[in-house]
C-alpha cells in the first residue's frame, strides 16, 4: 500500500511552483523500463526512459527516486541527460519548460532545485545558470553560476532574457498619419 502512495506522489516532483492547479487532481501516469519499490526503506526507484504525465505536466528523466519520511513527506531526485519538464502555467495560456542534469524537490520545504546546466523558459523569458532554486513558500527564485557551497566554474555566469509583455491589439496599432491641408505658403500672405 505504501508503494502505491510513493507511486502516486511522484507527480509532486514536477515544477509545482508554476503548476496548473487543475493538474493536481488528475490521473498520474508513470512509464519506465523498471520500477523497484522498497516498502521498508519507503523508497521507489523508476529507471530507464522515465516519463511522468499528469494533466498538462510532462516530466522525462533517466531515473527518478522517490523517498518518504516517517511523517509522510516526500523527496524526489530526478537525473537524466537532461531531465526535462513542460507544464501549463496556472490562469494563463503560457507554458513553462525546463531542463537540468538533476532536479530535486522536497515537499516538506516546498523547495525545487535544478542543478547542472539548468534552464527555465516561458513566454516571459528565459533564465539559465548552473543552479536554479525556487522556494514555493516564499515565492523566491535564486539562480547562480554554481551550486550553493561550491565554487562556480571559471566563466560561469547567470543569463536572464526578459521578454516585454505584449501590448493589446488596439494599443499596438500605429497612430493614423497626419492629414495635410493646403494652406498659405510662408511669406506669401495668401
Amino acid at each position: 500500500m505504501r508503494t502505491l502512495a510513493l507511486v502516486l506522489a511522484l507527480a509532486a516532483a514536477a515544477p509545482a511552483a508554476v503548476a496548473e492547479k487543475a493538474d493536481r487532481g488528475k490521473e498520474i501516469q508513470v512509464l519506465a523500463d523498471r520500477l523497484t519499490a522498497d516498502d521498508t526503506r519507503r523508497e521507489a526507484v523508476y529507471e530507464g526512459n522515465v516519463v511522468v504525465t499528469q494533466g498538462t505536466l510532462r516530466v522525462a528523466a533517466s531515473r527518478i527516486v522517490v523517498r518518504e519520511d516517517a511523517e509522510g513527506f516526500r523527496s524526489f531526485v530526478a537525473t537524466g541527460a537532461p531531465v526535462t519538464f513542460r507544464q501549463k502555467r496556472d490562469k494563463t495560456e503560457d507554458w513553462v519548460e525546463g531542463e537540468a542534469q538533476r532536479a530535486e524537490f522536497d515537499d516538506r520545504t516546498d523547495l525545487l532545485k535544478l542543478l547542472n546546466q539548468a534552464r527555465l523558459k516561458s513566454a516571459q523569458g528565459e533564465v539559465t545558470g548552473d543552479f536554479i532554486s525556487y522556494d514555493r513558500g516564499r515565492d523566491f527564485f535564486e539562480v547562480t553560476g554554481g551550486a550553493p557551497g561550491t565554487a562556480a566554474a571559471p566563466g560561469s555566469r547567470v543569463k536572464a532574457t526578459i521578454i516585454p509583455p505584449k501590448k493589446d491589439a488596439q494599443a499596438a496599432q500605429p497612430e493614423p498619419p497626419l492629414e495635410l491641408k493646403p494652406g498659405r505658403a510662408p511669406g506669401s500672405g495668401r
